[in-house]
């Protein structure tokens, strides 16, 4: 990501119940009030995924709170959002979606000039050994970093 970038939002969750192989940048179709609400922060993306339906890739499941200065404007929270990517990479997206396991998944939400672009990422899911490996390893480098940092004081 370049250096005129605001992270918005991120979904940790993901990063946690899959393993993350390919990453794609896709701008996503907003209404007026749900920019204002996203530029606001209030947005999550857990449990979030993305499908193709009729040659188009849908975002289905970010929730955009409701703009609270706009009236009759304001959209469903949890509409499906139509992600902007190229023909030929929703193709390829599609392709993967149709093996065993992969998913795409939205990990991060954010500002790229005045755009709003949403990260996806072409997913596995964990097993759940895998989930507890994870852990220990983030659990080794807390304690090691704690070890190091107690013993330079």
């Amino acid at each position: 990501m370049s250096e005129n970038v605001k992270i918005i939002a991120q979904n940790k969750k993901a990063y946690h119940d899959y393993f993350v192989i390919e990453k794609y940048e896709a701008g996503i179709e907003l209404c007026g009030t749900e920019v204002k609400s996203v530029r606001l922060g209030q947005v999550n993306l857990k449990d979030s995924f993305c499908k193709v339906y009729a040659g188009e890739m849908l975002a289905l499941g970010i929730h955009i709170s409701p703009y609270e200065k706009g009236n009759i404007f304001n959209k469903d929270p949890l509409r499906h959002k139509r992600l902007l990517l190229h023909k030929k990479e929703i193709m390829k997206l599609n392709g993967l979606l149709t093996r065993d396991g992969y998913s795409l998944i939205p990990l991060t939400m954010y500002l790229k000039g005045s755009k709003v672009k949403l990260e996806i990422g072409v997913c596995k899911g964990k097993k759940l050994y895998d989930k507890r490996e994870s852990e220990a390893k983030k659990d080794a480098k807390r304690a090691i970093e704690r070890a190091t940092k107690g013993g330079k004081e």
